[in-house]
């Protein structure tokens, strides 16, 4: 694992680096990478909104990519919160340790969240926010993705992630669906966030209280 910061930078365009780098990534790892361009303003407005970023102390983004998601967090997050990045991608996590001085960036898979946590001495996380290509997933790395989520989130504590709308009649992606009902206390659905290549639907899931 692997820490990086660095002085925070502008958004991605279309003809910034970061948006070429992006489509690079893709071109390279599809099945790693899971989109041909960052997300989307609406898709990061219906990822953030719901969750409760004002009262949090510490919080992970999964495969924050070129830092879409991350940006709108900040907005919200109070000064004194722990925030956790954990990128694969060492690409994407050089661009992350460029644009967010605020953001501990741990080039790593996800399923060590468990370890980044104790050596970060976060405590048990508010909320995760996931970027993550499920829809690509083998059952068995969608299940331990979401297990190392649930044992860092405190008792109550949010998850939000997205699904690609083509995804959705994919084998991983209905069984995603399935899997997040098991794992959480309660589950909902957006409707269709049409202004984003691709389209995408938006997963809110909320731990159990008392686990």
């Amino acid at each position: 694992m692997t820490v990086f910061e660095g002085p925070v930078r502008n958004t991605d365009s279309p003809r910034s680096g970061t948006y070429m780098q992006f489509l690079r990534t893709f071109l390279e790892t599809p099945e790693a990478t899971g989109a041909i361009a960052p997300s989307s303003a609406e898709l990061c407005l219906r990822m953030t909104e719901w969750l409760e970023l004002e009262t949090a102390t510490a919080i992970a983004e999964f495969g924050p990519g070129t830092g879409a998601f991350t940006e709108a967090i900040l907005t919200r997050l109070p000064a004194h919160a722990r925030f956790l990045g954990i990128e694969i991608s060492p690409r994407f996590a050089a661009i992350m340790r460029k644009r967010f001085s605020r953001v501990q960036v741990y080039e790593a898979d996800v399923r060590e969240l468990g370890e980044i946590c104790r050596v970060a001495e976060t405590g048990p996380l508010d909320c995760i926010i996931s970027g993550l290509p499920w829809a690509t997933f083998s059952d068995q790395k969608q299940r331990e993705v979401l297990a190392a989520g649930l044992l860092a989130l405190k008792p109550g504590g949010q998850f939000v992630t997205f699904g690609y709308l083509q995804g959705l009649v994919m084998p991983g992606g209905q069984r995603l669906g399935r899997l997040l009902t098991e794992s959480f206390a309660s589950v909902s659905r957006t409707e269709t966030v049409w202004r984003n290549l691709p389209p995408a639907v938006v997963y809110r899931c909320r731990k159990a209280w008392g686990k």
